[in-house]
């Protein structure tokens, strides 16, 4: 029996993108305003359709820079988050959507394209309410960079190329959004092998009347072993 591509409905395939950076302290997520229905006038993650002859990436970051001008960005690794295929998250017809998240160490500024009517940097904790099902994107992409931090070591990418451990624990706190213990976090810190290196000589004034802090580059690790905890993981502070 010969296949018939016309006994089945059609839908459609978009991306979707939950690009997350740390901005004046805080963790901050990409979002555009949308210029057209549906949803016109909400704040959305960006994204589209995928076009006949391109894979979910390429389409992925064909939108972020038509939609963002965020083309070419240094540092911006997108990584598959998952597919979202619920019957109705799209009012127009049956989508599914491929999302991928990132966290982008540098921030440039967006510039609203395509059929967006703005795009901005905005707190993730204000960012709500969403259009279609991108809350519970943002959050599942919120969730998976939370984990990464745990057990690679990606939060020196969010650092001066020279660090106080106290700048590398401010990453940690403003994705997990919670406070850490200041000793035990540094003990773990220079107790895992290629995490850190110590910047032999240097040190930097970090305020108050203490003396200026020892300073670190990123190690030669890619991977935390042991991982690096949330607190709610262990039940106790990292």
């Amino acid at each position: 029996m010969e296949y018939d591509k016309y006994a089945y409905e059609p839908f459609a395939v978009t991306v979707d993108l939950a690009v997350l950076t740390i901005r004046d302290g805080a963790l901050h997520v990409l979002l555009v305003e949308r210029g057209q229905d549906p949803f016109a006038g909400h704040w959305a993650l960006p994204g589209g359709f995928v076009e006949p002859r391109e894979s979910a990436e390429t389409a992925a970051r064909r939108e972020l820079a038509e939609e963002t001008g965020l083309a070419d960005v240094t540092g911006l690794h997108l990584e598959q988050l998952r597919t979202y295929s619920e019957p109705d998250r799209d009012p127009r017809m049956r989508v599914v959507s491929v999302a991928f998240t990132a966290l982008l160490p540098d921030a440039p500024e967006p510039r609203a394209g395509s059929d967006a009517a703005r795009a901005s940097w905005l707190p993730y904790d204000s960012a709500r309410p969403l259009a279609f099902d991108h809350e519970t994107i943002l959050a599942d992409a919120h969730e998976r960079v939370g984990a990464k931090l745990e057990y690679t070591c990606l939060a020196t990418a969010f650092c001066p190329p020279e660090f106080t451990l106290g700048e590398l624990q401010h990453v940690y706190e403003t994705v997990w959004g919670t406070a850490l213990d200041r000793p035990n976090f540094r003990r773990k810190v220079l107790a895992t092998p290629g995490f850190v290196e110590a910047v032999p000589g240097a040190a930097r004034l970090t305020g108050g009347r203490g003396k200026p802090a020892a300073l670190y580059r990123a190690g030669p690790a890619t991977a935390l072993h042991p991982p690096l905890l949330r607190p709610s993981r262990e039940g106790r502070p990292a």
